[in-house]
């Protein structure tokens, strides 16, 4: 594939006009988390005794949550993070919204479900995203995102591939090249022989059809012999 351009850190990166799009996928309902992620967050949640927590990284509008506030009925508090932070609609009951990174942001008590509708396409280094994520669910939570795993990417900007793919599944992860789903149940704090290198903002349009960023990584042994040079 080449030379890769010049790559970015992730705080110059949220900055780029790519990933700080305010108009962008903003306006989803609940019936596109149904269709993105493969089931429906209300009734897995409303399904589960006792008082829930969900996270929702790259919550837009936040329309959604509020949906599915008015459907859980208290049983649930929600979390909507958003890098932008350009919510629509007035605070509910149950809701809180917070504008921040998936990169720098912490929970205050484990997570029972987190979800993320195509945000985790504009992150930088999204291994360390998966990282964190895996960290906050509870015993038994829950993690569906989309996912796009020719975005992992090495030095020369080729995909990682079957590198990667083993990498998630050793790490508890579930992978469908199929539907950009990937999923992960219990809490874990997954383990990489990869480090980050930085992000292309300007690598084109992913499967969706959008523009999104690539991330790119060196082997833990590489970047090693390198600093000894």
């Amino acid at each position: 594939m080449g030379s890769v351009p010049d790559l970015l850190d992730d705080a110059h990166l949220e900055r780029t006009a790519v990933v700080a799009n305010s108009a962008m996928n903003r306006d989803r309902r609940l019936p596109a988390y149904r269709r993105e992620l493969g089931f429906d967050p209300s009734a897995w949640l409303s399904a589960r005794p006792g008082p829930q927590r969900w996270l929702d990284v790259g919550c837009g509008s936040a329309l959604a949550l509020f949906e599915a506030a008015e459907a859980l009925s208290g049983h649930t508090r929600i979390t909507g993070l958003d890098l932008v932070g350009y919510f629509g609609g007035t605070p509910r009951p149950g809701v809180d919204l917070v504008t921040g990174s998936v990169l720098s942001w912490e929970p205050d008590a484990p997570i029972d479900l987190i979800t993320s509708v195509h945000a985790i396409h504009y992150v930088g280094d999204k291994l360390d995203a998966l990282s964190r994520m895996s960290s906050w669910l509870a015993p038994d939570g829950h993690l569906a995102i989309n996912f796009d795993a020719t975005a992992i990417r090495d030095a020369t900007g080729s995909p990682l591939g079957r590198r990667l793919s083993t990498a998630l599944r050793h790490n508890g992860f579930s992978y469908s090249a199929r539907t950009h789903r990937l999923t992960r149940t219990g809490h874990g704090t997954p383990r990489w022989d990869f480090h980050y290198l930085g992000a292309d903002p300007s690598a084109g349009p992913n499967y969706t059809g959008q523009e999104a960023v690539t991330s790119h990584y060196a082997s833990e042994a590489a970047a090693t012999a390198d600093s000894r040079r």
